[in-house]
């Protein structure tokens, strides 16, 4: 596998992203400075300046024209990725976590963390596709604003990421406390809520379709959902924070991305830290590679939409950009051969002799613990 090192960043990844037709590649770190990356060959096109805090998400349109980045500094921009010029900021009341356009390219959500006085909050913005053409001008104030409030308990439950599912039916929205909510993006009415981890989700990824998602946890695992009725399908268990998951598009292939956490990284060399990309098939769950080279956690993960590459960012500050081999492309995968009647007949005779024994074992255990009793 030939990997390209983009080194444009000076602080750690905070996220990459291709674009609708796979050959830009963009990303943005802690350095407040996102970069747009040609993917064939990670030649740097351009940067986007103008925000004072990390970019912690971005979002490019479908035909690559406008960008979105949410920012630390309060913050949503919009730029032209021609030029690189801001078309316009909209603030926010606290630290923007998420952004993302809505389909038609018409509106976009976002998400901000509370600040002071202010709660946690959903925001959806008018961004009209013709804007420059027409002279329309953009407006500060949002089309719908999603109050989050603390819990009954007090806790305060931060949203992590945002996307639009299918035709603009809904914001999916996920939370630091592991939960998955539906809203309605015309009302703002919470529609459903799921609990599928334990701990706070990282990242959330969508195939091109939008018919499968997977979730990134800190609770050591990723796990792979039905869009339409929020069907957990299946899950891939690591020894690590998971940070980043994302699903190939050619490929019965999931690729996951994590690592020791940052804060106790530089007591532990590469090999201890567990700093590689994981591959794991799609529907059997079984881990089968691993692609080494960062010196910290992976922050962010993203496949090309032709299959052919992908992306890692990272928190050592580097974007490795990987081109798979023919060897992986030409890769079949196995496929369980089918048990004959008879195997069957046999594994299910097994399965039951050994239930047996473990009643027996439970009743002589029983037996013994009854005599003891009786001897005191």
């Amino acid at each position: 596998m030939r990997p390209i090192l983009l080194k444009g960043h000076e602080r750690s990844i905070t996220v990459v992203k291709y674009n609708y037709d796979g050959d830009l590649l963009f990303t943005a770190s802690k350095d407040h400075v996102p970069s747009m990356w040609r993917a064939e060959n990670g030649e740097r096109i351009g940067t986007f300046n103008g925000h004072k805090g990390t970019i912690w998400d971005l979002d490019v349109d479908r035909f690559s024209a406008r960008l979105l980045t949410a920012s630390a500094d309060a913050s949503v921009n919009l730029w032209n990725c021609e030029t690189g010029e801001i078309l316009h900021t909209f603030k926010h009341h606290g630290p923007v976590r998420g952004v993302a356009w809505a389909e038609g390219g018409n509106m976009f959500a976002s998400i901000n963390d509370p600040f002071v006085d202010h709660n946690a909050q959903i925001s959806v913005y008018d961004a009209p596709i013709d804007a420059t053409v027409t002279g329309y001008s953009y407006s500060d104030l949002p089309r719908l604003e999603i109050d989050l409030p603390k819990q009954s308990d007090g806790r305060v439950v931060k949203p992590t990421n945002i996307a639009w599912l299918n035709l603009n039916e809904a914001l999916f929205v996920t939370f630091d406390n592991g939960a998955i909510r539906l809203y309605d993006p015309v009302t703002g009415e919470e529609m459903e809520e799921i609990f599928p981890h334990e701990k706070k989700i990282n990242r959330v990824s969508f195939n091109r379709d939008k018919t499968l998602f997977i979730t990134s946890s800190a609770d050591f695992t990723a796990k792979l959902f039905d869009v339409v009725d929020l069907y957990h399908l299946k899950t891939y268990k690591t020894d690590r924070p998971v940070n980043d998951a994302v699903i190939s598009e050619t490929k019965d292939h999931i690729l996951l991305g994590g690592g020791q956490e940052a804060m106790s990284v530089t007591t532990t060399s590469g090999k201890v830290g567990k700093f590689e990309t994981r591959f794991f098939h799609l529907v059997y769950e079984e881990e089968f590679g691993t692609v080494k080279g960062h010196f910290g956690p992976i922050n962010a993960l993203a496949i090309n939409p032709n299959g052919l590459s992908y992306a890692s960012g990272a928190e050592d500050g580097y974007v490795r950009l990987h081109f798979f081999d023919k060897s992986y492309l030409d890769m079949k995968d196995p496929v369980p051969e089918a048990l004959q009647e008879g195997e069957e007949e046999e594994e299910e005779e097994e399965e039951e002799e050994e239930e047996e024994e473990e009643e027996k074992s439970g009743y002589d255990d029983d037996d013994d613990d009854m005599e003891e009793v009786r001897k005191q």
